[in-house]
């Protein structure tokens, strides 16, 4: 289970070093072989998984119907834009450009486990994330928040 936040500088070339806490747990988890694609449903965040893990969400997602557009663009985001990565001998991962640029991924960034994904993030598009994620939970909480939180 992956959890916590880190932020990272990127290199010029694109590579974002792991985290020393979460080296080991990947290669444990994915033999060092990782899953990286598009967010599911925020703009400029990437989604990382290790392999075994992707490969449940990838059969789930392939499984919906094309004949709905949504799901054709959910397995387009997910699916059709992942790319295999593995860490180097120094832990880093190299970001093709392509989802560098959609997700707005520039020097300064955030990874935050998630659970049994990475979520990273351009720094300034997560922290205004947070403050409107924050404002509209000023409102009162669902019943499943409560119920997890308090």
């Amino acid at each position: 289970m992956f959890f916590g936040e880190t932020a990272i500088n990127l290199d010029a070339k694109g590579r974002l070093a792991i985290p020393m806490r979460y080296r080991d747990a990947i290669q444990e988890a994915a033999g060092g072989q990782l899953i990286l694609t598009y967010s599911a449903f925020d703009n400029g965040a990437l989604y990382l998984f290790p392999k075994e893990k992707w490969e449940a969400v990838r059969d789930e997602v392939m499984k919906l119907s094309t004949y709905e557009p949504r799901h054709r663009s959910l397995q387009r985001k997910l699916v059709g834009s992942a790319s295999t990565v593995e860490p180097d001998a120094n832990g880093r991962i190299q970001i093709p450009l392509t989802l560098r640029q959609v997700a707005g991924l520039e020097k300064r960034v955030v990874m935050l486990g998630m659970g049994e994904r990475f979520e990273i993030w351009n720094e300034g598009v997560l922290n205004s994330t947070r403050l409107e994620d924050n404002s509209a939970s000023e409102e009162s909480p669902t019943e499943e928040m409560t119920r997890l939180v308090f």
